[in-house]
């Protein structure tokens, strides 16, 4: 069976308008997939479909929804409604802010949850029916290794990454026996927009131009997800998070915070007390 035969024939990623999400529609549409691309920006979007258009001559379809809305599920539902998805990729999720919890007012947090867990929740039971119906598909559901363990400035966006994981695992466990892949795709840091331009608003990087020092790039995250994806249920993409896992999972909890609270200082910066 033929990538497409089993993936086909579309694919709807959210978060296709840069890093890893764009990365993964754009080696899809390489694949033979056509690609629903979801985000907020129809100026980028647009973008990245003509340029998907051009370079791979697959169909392509723009959804401008913004994920943190209510109706965000009802929006794309509707809008992919006379379309067979067999690939779905939720690469939506990451946190522009870094506060701490009360520093930001409740509904950042709670908008945040309704994008990283209610929406994927909500999108995997529509799409992922028809899939095992057919038994074939796939959908990979991005996590962080902020999901492990609580630290500072990551309360709501590390608990949401422990929910993503752990619903990834079950998922597995309930359609892998029924012909459909699902991959929760841990990430650490990772070479994106997102991350250069947090790293800059905190003095850890001066341009935009410049790599996130230590962060895997987009290309090697899309390649290891797809070199693992019938290897679920879950996959650490980072090479030294694989190594740090081995070694962290004997210790107890409280050591885990505290090792997560020190590795969150050492790659963002020291928080300054106020």
């Amino acid at each position: 069976m033929t990538f497409t035969d089993r993936y086909g024939p579309w694919a709807l990623v959210a978060g296709a308008s840069e890093g890893v999400g764009r990365v993964f529609a754009e080696t899809l549409a390489e694949l033979g997939l056509n690609v629903v691309l979801l985000a907020r920006r129809q100026q980028v979007l647009d973008e990245v479909a003509e340029g998907i258009q051009q370079r791979f001559g697959v169909k392509t379809r723009t959804l401008t929804v913004d994920l943190s809305h209510m109706d965000a599920a009802a929006q794309v539902v509707n809008g992919v409604s006379d379309l067979e998805i067999g690939f779905f990729v939720y690469c939506a999720g990451a946190d522009p802010n870094y506060k701490r919890f009360l520093d930001s007012p409740l509904e950042t947090a709670e908008s945040m949850l309704h994008r990283n867990c209610t929406v994927s929740m909500q999108l995997c039971h529509h799409l992922c029916g028809p899939m095992a119906e057919k038994g074939r598909g796939a959908a990979v559901l991005f996590g962080s290794g902020a999901g492990f363990a609580g630290a500072a400035n990551m309360v709501a966006y590390g608990a949401s990454k422990a929910f993503d994981m752990v619903f990834a695992e079950a998922l597995w466990c309930e359609l892998k026996p029924r012909g459909v892949d699902v991959l929760g795709l841990i990430l650490g840091d990772t070479d994106t927009p997102a991350l250069r331009r947090l790293r800059m608003e905190r003095g850890l990087q001066s341009s935009l131009d410049e790599p996130a020092k230590g962060a895997d790039s987009p290309r090697y995250v899309v390649d290891d997800a797809l070199a693992n994806l019938t290897k679920g249920p879950t996959r650490l993409v980072s090479k030294k998070m694989r190594r740090g896992m081995r070694l962290v999972f004997p210790w107890s909890r409280h050591s885990i915070v505290k090792m997560f609270a020190r590795a969150s200082e050492k790659v963002m910066g020291k928080d300054p007390v106020g």
